[in-house]
């Protein structure tokens, strides 16, 4: 998802993709462990996503203070 999507998702749909997007890669990761994952550049993705998300909502918790 783009950032320019997230920016107009709400502070909880933000929380909420921000588990479901966590909980994605940690299936992932035991995936790994166990030597059943095909394409482990989705971590990397995944990653990248987590820290998208979490940077928006950061921004959105601030200008909400503010």
């Amino acid at each position: 998802m783009k950032t320019k999507d997230l920016r107009e998702l709400s502070l909880q749909e933000l929380e909420k993709k921000n588990r479901d997007t966590r909980q994605e890669l940690l299936e992932l990761r035991l995936k790994k462990k166990t030597g059943q994952l095909e394409n482990p550049h989705l971590l990397k993705v995944l990653r990248r996503e987590v820290a998208r998300i979490e940077t928006v909502a950061h921004h959105k918790r601030r200008a909400a203070a503010v």
